[in-house]
């Protein structure tokens, strides 16, 4: 393929794998690229692979790596890196399904409300999971009756565990039984998991808890796809563990965890694990982050569950005990050649050990390892073994123990389960290792390659069929196709006689074969297979060309390895233990098996077999594949390491796929998506309306391509095709860009050029008009100066005079000023000084009344709010016990009239202490007329001195010229200054103490308001308690008559009595405990309340009237329901609400309940909707529980009728005066409601509930596949997007009206049938509020779920959608509405999020607070990594702001309970019974006439004769 300057391209490098790179110049023989890490590198275009250009469009990623333009390795490989990145853990490719393990919880993935999502849902319909491969599984299993396999692979630590764990979850849930012993299959199955995992799992070098034996689950199903049964079948554990570990690799972790179980431990005399052989060979003792003594525990707990015994589990770890102190018997030489000996005082402790644990003979141990026995016709012959054979024989042994207990657990845990024999269908669950190719490959690296070579081979026969029912459904010719098979690889390892299975066993045959006489007939029987290689450094190893990659064997250890020997003295030994355990797995060897002491067998064929079989059992059945891939090899989350991953996809066959597809036509397009794409290369076909396979055809034509396949929806081209279509694109886009760019940069110089001409032609105009202006002003300054110079003149001659004149004129003003306003100070002080005083004396006085009236008030006040709060904590004390509020009343009244009594006295001593303190103001008085007198004697003194200074001042004024006397008269002055400052500090402690008299008036005056204040408060809480009081009567009176029914209830009545009442009392709808009471009276049994019994009991002939008001359809009369009142109207008649014990009300409801269970019954729910809620609010409002225990002075006359004679109710005046209180219910007084009449408005409450909910869920259903065709319709609208994107900027979408209108049309018909059956416009509120909600989270969910939803097209068609919506919810108006608009929050926010553009500038804090509210972090993170704009190409949120927001979802993981980002849908009753009585008004049902229908009825003429 020949490459551009500008190609994206793929190059390979060492360590990332591949890199993206750009072709920066292309030569003939090599091409210079660009990588992501700027670095330019020259390579062979053999070597590059082509890159998508559109590949940063649509989010950059595929859930399906099908749908990728160029399906390549690192296509694929940088489709799961920017998937993972995403927390996309999940990708499909075809069928099957890549699991990429997260190394961190996301429970919000595998909630139930996630598992029924994906019931029922085609594969592929919605985002990859694991969910979805399970259900395809179980709806195959179940429409084609035949049985499933799902087959789970992968490496060490990549998860297949847990999805295995996921996949059983799910198929018990839609598998829905079994429950065997109050567990179900899965969690048995899942509950054995720690007992396999601690004697099948151990720690190697890529994962700590990595399974060392292969698992298939088959999970079996009854006819009717129910769960019956299960079992677990185990392959090839690796028994060589046992005895033999590498560094840092560990044994099983049973050995382990028993060596840290404490007491039991000290039980087997174990000590800590590195003092046993068998364990100590690798250094690792411990895993990070596990306790192996809890370990232990959890092991022992899951054997409780799993149904061992104490005594076998005793058995089980005194075996693991003995493995271990097996492994420390050492040898030494004996004294015969050839023989061996126990080797000193610690091995044979260890022996000692080994037989009490294993309750056989120590000879007899001692002789099986140390010899052998030959059985001849001659007799036996016992042969010695060496050191090195008494080694082996003892590894042997232990092998060969721990195989057969692992395989009895095995055993036990299927018998725990069940197994049906006679299922039909099943499950299979395959958990298997995976490819394996370490430094060091030995035999069981061989096996497990061998396995999945066997796999490898199924799975490309199911691509292969998979790749031909594709082709097949298209109708394309695929008879020439070749695939890939890799049966001679097979033929290399199984094939008889030459076969490397075949050569083992015969080497292991014989004694003296070793494995280099094993490699040396491999090699020459088998050295022209072209799969088979000799390496160069080692005579003995050898290389085998897997499909996953080239593999080294070393066959060190091949025979050993191989060889199973049943040894007949083990067989013997231990089938003599006395524990039944040990002697059960070990039964004793038949007589021609014991003439041997080894019989061989291979555990390479043995394996082989089991593997035929499990392919047996999987070519039964029909595959589903999933694919688990191990990110890094740290474990830890957010780290994808190329290298690793491209070799678990080649090693889990998913590369292998691949090349199948590339083999034959890997590119495959619908025929719309062709157009769109290649479209611009006929422009000249594009216009106009046109067929888009002949355009394609034409498309392919013009380009001269052969290699192509067109189908019936889809158009197939070979690999390399595609890649020549993209140059011709590019080359075309090239051109017209070219040609854009010309016209632009044409458009752009002219411009430039104008606006050039245009900015001189301003310049040059500009330039000439600031020279004349400079001129101008030049010669107007001049002028403008001498001008100035004139005027300024005059101006500071001017001022000079009006300064001169206006300094006189101030002078002069100044000193008449001073003189005038000095004359005017001294008048003034002498009035003011009069009325301070004036005012100041009769201030004072009035204070000081106010002051004692007010304190004397406040003291008084004081004290009764002190009594008034005393007796306020007594009444609230007294009020809890309704039996002591009688008693209260009493008490309340006397100490009413107490505090009456001292309201008087308190006034009449409020009114002595108002003369004690007019006495203390007179005197007060008399006080403040002696000091202002004293005061007036000072200020007339002071005013005498005045005088005498002032005839001083004229003395010195006449007496100038006298300077002797002038001085003595200034001693004189000095001398009455000092008088006149002691005469002002004497009046200046006067005007103090005045002031403080004022401050404790003022004081005074405000206490005494605060106390009036004070008082009226008491005054009104007084008051108040009395009302309280008022209102607290009546309540007691209420609940002493509730507790007399109640109580009557329970104690007062007889057995016979009770057993008649009790078939009509619900306790689950009736739970209301009565109140205990202290003081109730004894209830006499009198003959009256017999009497007054038996005119109801006579109306229950009438259920027939009852009956038919409720099966018929009686219709509204001007709104009101016509049966609700004929029922109420009745009741009231017959006085069923005052009965104590009446069947009419149960069987009212049981009439309701009939008919809402009928077939017909959703038609009629708006219907009893409005019958039985207006039926409800009657009773609310007309039944009081205004117990029929009370005296009868509480009762009116008309009551009184039902305890007189039968006779008087026939009476017609009585009958006349009952019929006529029935036909006015707006005056007549609330009717005492008995217990019958309490429990039936339970009951009633909630048969509306009922209704309600059963309405609301049949909506839900009918609305749901309008719902779900509107979620699929974008599909169709993007069916023909070529057409669509010649206009993009043609403006939103418009919706399919077909699609919104429906759900329009059923939310007008919705209305219209509730409008009909006039149901209380609260209902209605209700049910439209709760329906919208329920719309809200279905599409909210779908555009989570599915990421052709999560589009840019789709936005704007639900957005059309949802303004439909808004006009209908505008048209019915906010009394039907209410708040549904609001309900659509999630959605339209979510909406509007997808249909803004440049979304690469908003910010988080703008997503997450402006535009998105409402929606979680995780809500838009999802969206943002699910969204992909299908309309314009355009790029999503910027890589940052989604790396903010992973991290904050990563960080809010570990502390949210549920991390689902999905709504749920909320199954409450959103209104309660006060609700109702609220919100409903109140029917009048005088006016309700009886139908014509039930006039003939004699029990309704009542009704008839009042009308």
């Amino acid at each position: 393929m020949s490459y551009r300057k500008g190609s994206k391209v793929w190059v390979e490098e060492k360590g990332e794998g591949w890199l993206e790179a750009e072709v920066v110049d292309a030569k003939e023989r090599a091409v210079v690229v660009l990588t992501s890490q700027r670095k330019k590198i020259s390579v062979l275009p053999e070597k590059l692979l082509p890159r998508d250009t559109d590949e940063d469009l649509g989010g950059g990623h595929v859930d399906d790596m099908t749908k990728l333009t160029y399906l390549n390795e690192p296509g694929v490989l940088y489709n799961l890196k920017r998937r993972y990145a995403l927390n996309e853990i999940y990708t499909y490719t075809g069928s099957i399904l890549i699991a990429v393990n997260p190394f961190t919880r996301l429970p919000h993935l595998y909630n139930e409300y996630m598992m029924e999502q994906y019931k029922g849902v085609r594969l592929g319909d919605l985002s990859p999971h694991v969910f979805a491969v399970a259900d395809a599984s179980y709806r195959a299993m179940v429409n084609d009756s035949r049985s499933q396999s799902i087959l789970v692979s992968g490496e060490s630590g990549a998860g297949k565990t847990e999805t295995t764990k996921l996949i059983m979850r799910y198929l018990t849930y839609v598998g829905g039984r079994a429950v065997l012993d109050d567990r179900s299959v899965e969690q048995q199955v899942l509950e054995s998991n720690p007992l396999l995992e601690a004697f099948g799992n151990a720690k190697t070098i890529r994962n700590d808890n990595s399974s060392r034996f292969g698992k298939f689950v088959e999970i079996q199903f009854d006819k009717t796809g129910r769960i019956s049964g299960a079992a677990i079948r185990t392959y090839l554990l690796e028994r060589s563990r046992v005895v033999q570990i590498n560094d840092p690799e560990r044994n099983f972790h049973c050995f382990y965890q028993l060596c840290a179980s404490g007491k039991d431990a000290e039980l087997y005399k174990l000590g800590h694990a590195s003092t046993f052989h068998y364990l100590n060979q690798s250094k690792t003792y411990e895993l990070e982050g596990t306790n192996n003594e809890d370990e232990y525990w959890k092991t022992k707990r899951a054997m409780d569950i799993v149904g061992i015994s104490r005594s076998d589990q005793d058995a089980i770890f005194r075996t693991l005990a003995a493995i271990l102190h097996l492994g420390n018997i050492e040898f030494s030489p004996g004294k015969e050649s050839d023989s061996s000996k126990i080797k000193d005082s610690t091995s044979n402790f260890h022996l000692q050990m080994t037989a009490t644990l294993l309750m056989c003979d120590p000879d007899l141990l001692v002789s099986s390892l140390c010899s052998r026995s030959i059985h001849t016709n001659e007799g036996i012959i016992i042969k010695a073994l060496d050191c090195a054979a008494a080694v082996a024989n003892r590894d042997t042994l232990a092998k060969t123990v721990y195989a057969r207990l692992f395989d009895w657990l095995v055993e036990n845990i299927n018998k725990s389960i069940g197994q049906d024999v006679d299922s039909k269908a099943q499950i299979g669950v395959l958990d298997i290792y995976g490819f394996e190719s370490f430094k060091h490959n030995s035999f069981e690296q061989f096996c497990i390659n061998f396995a999945n070579e066997k796999l490898q081979q199924h799975f490309n026969e199911h691509v292969f069929k998979m790749e031909q029912e594709e082709y097949k459904s298209e109708k394309i010719n695929w008879s020439y196709i070749e695939f890939i098979d890799n049966q001679d690889m097979l033929d290399l390892i199984e094939k008889k006689p030459i076969g490397i299975i075949a050569l083992l066993d015969e080497a292991c045959m014989f004694p003296k074969s070793t494995h280099v006489t094993f490699a040396t007939k491999m090699f020459r029987n088998l050295s022209s297979h072209p799969r088979l290689e000799k390496t160069k450094f080692s005579e003995t190893d050898f290389s085998i060309s897997h499909y996953a990659g080239k593999v080294t064997y070393q066959t060190d250890s091949f025979l050993e390895k191989n060889r199973d020997y049943i040894v007949a003295e083990h067989c013997n030994l231990l089938s003599s233990s006395r524990c039944p355990l040990l002697s059960g797995l070990f039964t004793s060897l038949p007589e021609e098996s014991v003439r041997s002491s080894y019989k061989f067998s291979s555990v390479a064929s043995r394996f082989k077999q089991q593997l035929q079989a499990l392919m047996e059992t999987l070519s039964s059945t029909e595959p589903h594949y999933v694919r688990c891939v191990k990110p890094n090899s740290v474990n830890r989350p957010q780290l994808f390491e190329n290298q690793s991953v491209l070799h678990q996809l080649r090693c889990g066959g998913v590369l292998e796929a691949v090349r199948i597809s590339l083999a034959g036509y890997p590119t495959r397009r619908t025929y719309a998506e062709f157009v769109d794409r290649f479209g611009v290369l006929v422009p000249e076909l594009m216009l106009g309306s046109y067929d888009e396979r002949a355009l394609t055809e034409s498309v392919l034509e013009k380009m001269k391509l052969d290699n192509f396949q067109l189908g019936r929806t889809k158009v197939f081209l070979r690999a390399g095709q595609i890649a020549i279509l993209d140059v011709r694109r590019a080359e075309v886009l090239d051109n017209a860009a070219r040609r854009i760019q010309g016209r632009f940069r044409t458009f752009i110089a002219r411009k430039e050029f104008v606006k050039t001409k245009e900015a001189s032609i301003s310049v040059q105009a500009y330039c000439r008009g600031c020279f004349a202006r400079k001129m101008y002003k030049i010669m107007r300054e001049t002028a403008a100066a001498i001008i100035l110079q004139k005027h300024v003149r005059r101006l500071i001659v001017q001022r000079n005079y009006q300064e001169a004149c206006s300094a006189a004129l101030l002078i002069q003003s100044c000193i008449r000023g001073f003189i005038a306003r000095r004359y005017f100070s001294t008048i003034r002080e002498q009035k003011a000084a009069l009325v301070i005083q004036s005012f100041w004396r009769k201030r004072k006085v009035a204070m000081l009344f106010q002051h004692y009236k007010r304190a004397t008030i406040a003291i008084q006040c004081a004290w009764r709010q002190k009594l008034a709060r005393k007796e306020l904590r007594k009444l609230r004390m007294t009020a809890n016990e309704a039996g002591a509020l009688r008693e209260a009343k009493n008490k309340l009244e006397k100490k009413l009239d107490d505090l009456t009594l001292r309201l008087t006295l308190e006034r009449r001593i409020r009114a002595a202490g108002e003369e004690t303190k007019l006495v203390e103001i007179s005197k007060r008085d008399k006080i403040i007329e002696t000091l202002s007198a004293e005061c007036a004697a000072a200020k007339s003194s002071a005013r005498s001195e005045h005088d005498k200074n002032l005839l001083l001042q004229r003395q010195l004024d006449d007496s100038l010229g006298e300077i002797a006397m002038l001085r003595s008269n200034k001693i004189l002055k000095a001398e009455e200054e000092k008088q006149n400052s002691n005469l002002k500090n004497i009046v200046k402690s006067l005007s103090e103490k005045n002031s403080l008299l004022e401050n404790e008036l003022s004081t005074a005056r405000k206490s005494s308001d605060d106390t009036m204040e004070k008082l009226k408060d008491v005054e009104g809480k007084c008051t108040h308690l009395q009302q309280n009081l008022v209102k607290l009567q009546e309540k007691l009176t209420n609940l002493e008559n509730e507790n007399h029914v109640l109580r009557n209830k329970a104690f007062n009545i007889s057995p016979k009595t009770v057993s008649e009442v009790l078939p009509f009392y619900n306790p689950l709808k009736f739970s209301e405990t009565p109140t205990p009471t202290k003081h109730l009276a004894p209830i006499p049994h009198s003959t009256g309340t017999r009497r007054q019994k038996l005119p109801v009991e006579r109306h229950e002939g009438n259920h027939e009237i009852l009956s038919r008001c409720i099966k018929e359809n009686l219709g509204f009369k001007d709104g009101k329901p016509v049966a609700a009142c004929i029922i109420y109207k009745c009741l009231l008649h017959w006085r069923a609400f005052e009965s104590e014990r009446t069947a009419i009300f149960d069987h009212v409801i049981e009439a309701i309940n009939d008919v809402l269970k009928a077939k017909e019954a959703d038609g009629r729910l708006p219907y009893w909707l409005s019958n039985t809620s207006a039926l409800l609010c009657l009773l609310q409002k007309n039944l009081r529980s205004n117990g029929f225990f009370g005296t009868p002075s509480h009762r009116s006359n008309g009551s009184l009728g039902l305890g007189g004679r039968t006779g008087q109710v026939r009476n017609p005046a009585c009958q006349l005066f009952s019929l006529s209180l029935v036909g006015r219910g707006d005056t007549l007084a609330q009717v005492d409601a008995r217990y019958p009449a309490i429990l039936f408005k339970q009951q009633l409450t909630a048969c509306v509930e009922k209704i309600f909910g059963q309405l609301r869920d049949n909506l839900k259903k009918e609305i749901s596949p309008l719902l779900s065709v509107c979620i699929q319709a974008p599909k169709s609208t993007r069916a023909q997007p070529g057409k669509a994107s010649k206009s993009p900027g043609a403006g939103a979408q418009q919706p399919s009206n077909s699609h919104w209108d429906n759900i329009v049309n059923f939310l007008n018909l919705l209305m219209d049938t509730l409008r009909e059956n006039y149901v209380p416009s609260f209902f209605i509120r209700k049910l439209i509020t709760q329906l919208f909600s329920f719309i809200n989270i279905q599409l909210f969910n779908s555009l989570l779920l599915r990421r052709e939803c999560c589009t840019f097209s789709n936005g704007e068609y639900v957005k059309a959608g949802l303004s439909l919506l808004e006009k209908w919810i505008t048209d019915v108006t906010e009394e039907f509405a209410g708040t549904s608009w609001h309900e659509l929050n999630y959605i339209r926010q979510a909406v509007g999020f997808l249909v803004i553009h440049q979304k690469r500038k908003k910010t988080l804090e703008e997503i997450s607070q402006d535009l998105c509210p409402s929606l979680s972090i995780r809500q838009i993170y999802r969206i943002c990594s699910m969204y992909w704009d299908d309309k314009y190409n355009t790029q999503g949120i910027s890589n940052e702001v989604v790396s903010a927001m992973r991290e904050m979802v990563n960080k809010d993981t570990a502390n949210l309970v549920s991390n689902s980002f999905l709504l749920d849908d909320d199954l409450s009753i959103p209104f309660s019974t006060e609700d109702l009585s609220m919100a409903i008004p109140a029917t009048d049902y005088a006016d309700v006439e009886l139908p014509e229908c039930l006039h003939l009825h004699p029990s309704v003429q009542f009704l008839l004769k009042v009308s």
